[in-house]
């Protein structure tokens, strides 16, 4: 927990406990800056209690597993964010729940998030625009979460690129199928976590005026932009990943009839002995060049010629 009074003038800058927090909202020109990372019940409801937040926003930032959304509870506004980040080289998903009011902001972190530690710090290099208020440190938080998304997309796309080459080794494996399908899935869930906050972004471009001030509401639609983007790229690299499959199956088929031509070729090549050996063990009393000194040499050498012909046919048409 870290939770911070900030001055009118954005400089002054005071580390406070969750207990003094309603006495400083009391203070004029000062407003409240909290950080939580997944807290129990109990420091919600203090929380709540302090910040005069409203039941179901407590409820919800204390179940998490929530969409990402934007609700107005009175005069406190309450956002749901997803946030990714690598985990052990595996992409994880969390949220963070985000309470904004006339002169505090409070963010509430649930699973895989980093921390807003460095945001803070951010934020306060620029002292003329972090007394605007705390709509500015929510500016800072969406901008980091959604900045956040790019090195994973990056990823994905480095790694694709790996698959594909695999992919046209000609040779089937069955662990690329896997990656692919893993990759295809977890780009899924960070769409439904990129494409609500254009919806969140919107609105706070354009309303709730009082909570968010108009300097920092262009600032918004440059974090606006940059969900787009991520948008763009998520669902180009889901359709090269879509057309990674379909290539895939597409190999996987032609190498079968490859390998089904080459086992028609021989098999009619083989069928040329088989047929004339068929025929001579039928034991004919007149069988043809039965009664001929050279007559097996014969039927050899003719054998072998077909089966020759036919390799050297097939051969040239590329089935074997």
């Amino acid at each position: 927990m870290r939770c911070y009074a900030y001055g009118a003038d954005g400089r002054s800058k005071q580390e406070i406990t969750v207990e003094a927090i309603s006495d400083v909202l009391e203070t004029p020109d000062q407003f409240v800056w909290l950080g939580l990372c997944e807290p129990d019940e109990a420091m919600l409801r203090k929380m709540q209690e302090e910040f005069g937040l409203h039941e179901l926003a407590i409820e919800d930032a204390l179940h998490a597993h929530q969409r990402p959304k934007i609700e107005i509870y009175g005069d406190v506004l309450f956002l749901v964010v997803q946030t990714a980040q690598f985990v052990d080289g595996d992409v994880r998903f969390g949220e963070t729940h985000i309470f904004l009011g006339r002169n505090f902001i409070a963010t509430v972190r649930h699973g895989a998030s980093l921390s807003y530690a460095p945001t803070r710090t951010r934020c306060e290099q620029s002292p003329e625009l972090l007394a605007l208020g705390p709509s500015f440190g929510l500016y800072a938080v969406l901008d980091f979460i959604v900045d956040n998304y790019f090195p994973i997309v990056r990823s994905f796309e480095a790694e694709l690129n790996t698959l594909e080459r695999k992919i046209f080794d000609q040779k089937f494996d069955r662990t690329t199928i896997e990656r692919l399908y893993t990759l295809k899935r977890q780009l899924l869930t960070l769409r439904l976590a990129v494409a609500p906050m254009h919806d969140i972004l919107n609105q706070l471009q354009r309303f709730y005026p009082g909570l968010i001030a108009d300097q920092i509401r262009i600032y918004f639609r440059d974090v606006f932009d940059h969900a787009v983007r991520m948008s763009e790229a998520i669902s180009t690299l889901s359709e090269m990943i879509l057309a990674a499959l379909q290539v895939n199956l597409s190999m996987v088929s032609v190498g079968q009839n490859e390998v089904t031509k080459r086992l028609a070729g021989w098999a009619a090549i083989l069928a040329i002995p088989t047929t004339t050996g068929a025929i001579y063990g039928m034991n004919f009393a007149h069988m043809p060049e039965l009664s001929w000194r050279y007559g097996y040499a014969a039927a050899l050498a003719v054998t072998g010629c077909a089966c020759a012909l036919l390799y050297w046919k097939l051969k040239r048409s590329g089935w074997l």
